[in-house]
């Protein structure tokens, strides 16, 4: 039996595109639309998609920074979908965040010292003397040290920036953390540092990770379970190493076509995906990859497809029958 430490069921977050001289509501931004996964406890779920497609908005309405519109988020079997900013105050030491750009995620005032003690001095957990050296125990964890201490985030490198975020988010000894894109503004040999870290700590403390990149390569790397996002829904939902063997929606088999050959005399068919991903405001007709699809059929334009109830590998196309919803 999977110990989910996360679930969502049936997610929708809708943003109001207000128009007109009284500011009516005229249409909605479908960010997230009935988005269901697992995060089991200890395990890394990565979640891949184009910019756009709703991966930032899901992670923070699973984090509550945005309240979803329907559907259920769950942590640890605790129901907390109308959790009230009050209500969340003692999860917030279980559920952390690490952002894309570690530069305009620090404040340039504070040095690494009073970076790391200021979540415990909110949460009042530790004695005074014991927060100093939860700090210097954490600065140890990420590969800084004592001489970092009274230096400001101007002072660093980007892979040292994301250390001294890494180490914030551990200060609280959480549960689940949110990475999204963590590495995408590094070196690529920055980033293999920073990604080994990340396993690392998961080893060590029993972590939880949602770990949202463009990289399949990182992805393929951190991930025990993948989830392909597309225009607000999950298109594609399996274990990592069933998405790069077997990947079913051709939507997924673009992005793993897309990504670069080691071997300079293998030459692979390029899959082209013609144009960009649509508006959130104007979701096409039917399937919503049908503009783009390389493999559509006649049913794609005027059929959505359901995610199929296969729990070992989920998939969202026409193309296989268990995706056809009840009433065709």
């Amino acid at each position: 039996m999977q110990n989910n430490l996360v679930q969502i069921l049936n997610l929708k977050k809708y943003f109001r595109i207000k128009k007109g001289i009284f500011f009516k509501t005229n249409d909605y931004i479908k960010a997230v639309d009935n988005v269901e996964i697992n995060i089991q406890a200890n395990k890394t779920l990565g979640l891949v998609g184009e910019s756009g497609s709703g991966k930032t908005t899901l992670s923070k309405c699973i984090l509550k920074l945005l309240n979803p519109d329907e559907g259920k988020i769950i942590f640890d079997g605790i129901d907390i979908t109308n959790y009230s900013m009050k209500q969340m105050i003692p999860l917030r030491k279980r559920m952390q965040i690490i952002f894309q750009d570690p530069y305009s995620s620090l404040n340039p005032r504070f040095t690494v010292l009073k970076t790391i003690l200021e979540g415990m001095n909110i949460h009042k957990i530790y004695d005074i003397e014991k927060r100093y050296e939860r700090v210097h125990e954490l600065l140890n964890m990420v590969g800084l040290n004592d001489n970092d201490l009274n230096k400001f985030p101007h002072e660093f490198s980007g892979g040292q920036r994301q250390r001294i975020v890494i180490a914030r988010a551990l200060s609280l000894n959480p549960d689940f953390i949110v990475c999204d894109e963590p590495v995408s503004s590094l070196d690529v040999s920055i980033q293999s540092q920073i990604i080994n870290l990340l396993k690392d700590l998961q080893m060590q403390l029993n972590l939880t990770y949602l770990f949202i990149s463009h990289n399949l390569a990182v992805i393929r790397n951190i991930s025990d379970d993948i989830a392909i996002m597309y225009l607000g829904q999950i298109v594609e939902y399996a274990s990592s190493e069933k998405i790069f063997l077997e990947p079913k929606h051709p939507y997924t088999k673009a992005l793993l076509n897309a990504t670069p050959e080691i071997n300079p005399d293998k030459k692979p068919h390029r899959i082209v995906l013609k144009g960009n991903i649509p508006s959130a405001s104007k979701i096409p007709n039917g399937c919503r990859f049908h503009p783009r699809c390389p493999e559509k059929i006649k049913e794609c334009s005027y059929i959505e497809p359901v995610l199929s109830i296969n729990e070992s590998h989920q998939v969202r196309c026409l193309l296989y029958k268990e995706c056809f919803p009840d009433i065709i």
